[in-house]
């Protein structure tokens, strides 16, 4: 069975890119969402195997979904995804508990490379 990812990202064209990566190196995507909250819910919904967050989003940031998810599940795989130039907030998003991080723009091999380190 593919293991199974969620997707968050609020730009809609970040979410695509990073799905297709996934897809067709044969995860499967079970959900997405635009923002930390939406993500604290689907993660609910979902129980991926494991989270690609973003790190800055509206509503919620996603240093404070990953807390979130990580109070639900001590061992939820998040792997955070940033813009150069924010290495404070992958810092504190590595103590909080993510697994990994990726940068943007995403090149498919280091993000194939940090799923599969993160899923073991």
């Amino acid at each position: 069975m593919a293991q199974t990812i969620l997707v968050v990202d609020d730009a809609a064209f970040m979410r695509m890119m990073i799905k297709d990566i996934l897809t067709k190196n044969g995860f499967e995507v079970v959900a997405e969402a635009q923002d930390g909250a939406q993500a604290v819910e689907k993660y609910k919904e979902h129980q991926p195997d494991l989270v690609t967050m973003d790190i800055t989003m509206p509503e919620m940031d996603g240093i404070t979904a990953l807390k979130e998810i990580k109070q639900l599940n001590p061992d939820a795989k998040v792997i955070m995804c940033s813009a150069m130039g924010q290495q404070a907030m992958v810092i504190d998003a590595i103590q909080a508990g993510a697994k990994d991080f990726i940068v943007k723009p995403f090149q498919a091999d280091r993000v194939i490379e940090a799923i599969k380190k993160t899923l073991g």
